[in-house]
């Protein structure tokens, strides 16, 4: 069953991270957090490999699958196959600033179309049962005013959209790199805080710079969501903490021996069923000790890629050896 107040804490979309694999782990550590794919191009489903884009794991749930394009019969057909394989939301991206995605026409740059948006959006919410979101900035390059992304927001709205996650920095579309536009615009949290207040019907959640459980509470008196990036992927057992302080759900009693121990059980199905290599997966999985002593003697062997040949379950072994405390406990 769906968790309805699955939005208040979400990892963000992120391509190349926030696959399958990276997800299943994902939810070895929070039960209750919503898990983004990567963003999928309605070309690639279209025209490409549906199921290898598409197939998840029933324990990824709820999970969402965040689309790009910008035609609106193509993203309803795409939503719905995203409900035939069982996502529990279709996401579409306005926020991506990288070249490659303005030259297909989408992502951030569907900003200055909020019209084509609301087109977009109304022909998935026709398409599909479950709810269309989407994911955008608050602006475009120099354009910083609130009455910008307030008018999106609104235009969206009307075509049936009631959830918007808002990464709260402007998306150059000239002269910054994908990681700049991550880092270089400046963060602008009352601006999003002002979108809730103007629009109190619809669920906002926020994005952006957002990496401790203190700010993830602060965002919370102001918005409906708090969606975090890097610091989720990069430091993962902060998720093992989060069905306690944002759900108030049982805590995690999970070691991270135990969900090492886990992943590797699943690398070795996954290898079984799809031939997947386990060095695809494990490098989901490097963070796992982050901040521990040996953590990196122990992320160095699961990334050798010497030894690769070898059995998932020897690298474990390997790698736990070079940590001293890992060998003897």
């Amino acid at each position: 069953m769906v968790n309805l107040n699955m939005h208040k804490v979400s990892v963000a979309p992120m391509m190349d991270w926030t696959d399958r694999h990276c997800r299943y782990f994902h939810r070895l550590l929070s039960r209750h957090a919503l898990l983004y794919t990567e963003m999928v191009t309605t070309g690639a489903l279209l025209h490409g490999d549906v199921p290898r884009h598409l197939r998840f794991n029933d324990e990824e749930h709820p999970v969402a699958l965040q689309l790009g394009g910008s035609e609106p019969a193509e993203l309803a057909a795409c939503a719905r196959l995203g409900e035939q394989w069982g996502y529990d939301e279709i996401n579409i991206n306005c926020g991506c600033p990288s070249e490659r995605v303005q030259r297909g026409a989408f992502g951030a740059c569907l900003m200055a179309e909020a019209s084509l948006v609301a087109d977009c959006v109304k022909a998935m919410v026709d398409a599909v049962a479950v709810p269309v979101t989407v994911k955008h900035r608050i602006g475009i390059d120099k354009v910083e005013s609130y009455e910008f992304v307030r008018d999106f927001v609104g235009t969206v709205a009307l075509a049936g959209c009631n959830t918007f996650i808002v990464h709260a920095r402007n998306a150059w579309l000239q002269g910054l790199s994908p990681k700049e536009n991550r880092e270089v615009p400046p963060l602008r949290y009352a601006l999003v805080y002002r979108l809730k207040k103007d629009f109190p019907h619809l669920k906002i959640s926020i994005n952006g710079g957002i990496s401790t459980t203190a700010q993830v509470l602060d965002h919370l008196e102001h918005v409906d969501g708090v969606m975090l990036g890097r610091e989720a992927y990069h430091n993962p057992w902060w998720l093992s903490t989060w069905d306690q302080a944002f759900f108030e759900a049982a805590s995690n009693t999970q070691t991270r021996e135990s969900v090492e121990e886990a992943m590797v059980d699943y690398m070795e199905r996954e290898a079984l069923q799809h031939g997947t290599p386990w060095y695809g997966i494990a490098r989901h999985m490097l963070g796992l000790r982050h901040g521990l002593a040996g953590s990196r003697k122990w992320r160095q062997v699961w990334s050798d890629h010497r030894l690769k040949v070898l059995p998932a379950r020897e690298v474990m072994a390997l790698a736990r050896q070079s940590v001293p405390e890992m060998a003897t406990a």
